[in-house]
């Protein structure tokens, strides 16, 4: 590590740099929901004309900046945005690589690592619930950091782990969405009205299984609302039991549904497959078995878009704190029942489509576990990298 130099974080890399934005068209707007723990890339998903937040072009890294954003893992890597510039939250500190000094690829991944990530969290400023990290937090931060060169090089070896991890989740956007054609097509296009009308608890039950004093583990791994995002899972929380937040409470079986109660515009929703013996699941969802009808039929019936606006709907109607649904408003829910053979063919189809997308999610879960290996020991010199 001889030609590693010492610097400041604020000296090694751009800290919300200026980005001259033309306020003659909508621009590219990211929002805070837009950034997925363990996803380098977020993308924008709207428009809007020019007004205050942070501003950016493509390549910047978006580092969330308040609790409990940050903690959660919200830093990306921005890109498809626009004209090469975008706007967003006022929540984000943007980094960016310095001419002659740094790389924007390698400033991301460094970005990501704990000494970052953990001086950040240890410089939160404010009152508690919405603590912010000042952007002079980054000038008292002094690391070690190598060369262009070797920056570039350590860049690659991470960037061709989440490459392939980008990869096989487009896959499994692209079975999931031949899923849910399949779906309008069958049961909604050609939907015949003889079909009877049926209510959906008839066919499935909530809630069934919590957290007992004859709970066997002491050691759980627990799934926020938060990380299950459209069908996918992120980070499980290694917890100790007596230390789990008060909502790890319910327990799930293999092919159960999970629909999160509040806000369920924000498709934090996903189906479990082949879940570990202690995962246990926040109060924060409803839990649906499915025992007289396929569960992907149930689970493609509640997350299609015009269901979500539905259900959100009622959930905006609650007298709750937050706009939320009770498990009995998914209950009440109708529906036409089409033909068992119908049923069974779709329940085939979508058996091998979701074991392909479980194969592809144990690998990227392979993946994603040697590059936050990986990625520490290549900051810190630890492990070195041919130039």
């Amino acid at each position: 590590m001889s030609e590693w130099k010492e610097y400041k974080f604020s000296d090694f890399a751009l800290v919300n740099p200026s980005v001259k934005i033309e306020k003659r068209e909508e621009i590219s707007f990211v929002e805070m929901k837009d950034l997925e723990d363990g996803k380098r890339y977020c993308e924008p998903n709207q428009y809007r004309l020019l007004s205050g937040g942070s501003r950016f072009q493509n390549g910047d890294t978006l580092f969330a900046r308040i609790t409990p954003c940050l903690e959660n893992g919200k830093i990306c890597q921005v890109r498809k945005l626009k004209n090469n510039v975008g706007f967003g939250s006022t929540e984000f500190h943007v980094f960016r690589g310095k001419e002659n000094i740094s790389e924007s690829n390698f400033v991301f991944y460094l970005s990501r690592w704990s000494e970052v990530r953990d001086h950040a969290e240890k410089n939160f400023d404010g009152t508690s619930g919405r603590q912010r990290v000042p952007k002079q937090a980054f000038d008292d931060l002094i690391l070690t950091l190598p060369p262009l060169l070797e920056q570039r090089a350590i860049a690659s070896i991470l960037s061709c782990l989440d490459d392939k991890i980008d990869l096989l989740h487009r896959q499994n956007q692209t079975l999931e969405k031949m899923a849910e054609t399949l779906f309008r097509q069958w049961f909604v296009e050609e939907a015949k009205e003889d079909w009877p009308m049926v209510i959906i608890g008839d066919f499935l039950k909530t809630n069934q299984k919590t957290i007992s004093k004859n709970y066997s583990f002491t050691e759980i791994k627990y799934l926020d609302t938060s990380s299950l995002n459209r069908g996918l899972i992120g980070v499980l929380q290694v917890l100790n039991l007596k230390e789990a937040p008060s909502r790890a409470q319910r327990l799930v079986l293999h092919n159960d549904v999970l629909i999160s109660t509040v806000r369920p515009d924000q498709r934090h929703y996903g189906i479990i497959k082949n879940p570990d013996k202690n995962l246990v699941v926040s109060t924060g969802f409803c839990v649906i078995t499915c025992d007289k009808i396929d569960p992907h039929f149930i689970y493609l019936l509640l997350t299609n878009n015009e269901m979500t606006d539905y259900l959100h709907s009622i959930a905006e109607g609650s007298t709750s704190t937050y706009p939320s649904l009770k498990p009995s408003d998914i209950e009440k829910l109708e529906f036409q029942l089409p033909p068992k053979k119908m049923l069974d063919d779709f329940a085939e189809y979508c058996d091998i489509t979701w074991k392909k997308i479980d194969t592809n999610q144990n690998q990227i879960r392979t993946l994603e576990k040697l590059r936050d290996t990986l990625l520490p020991k290549l900051m810190s010199g630890e492990v070195k990298v041919e130039v």
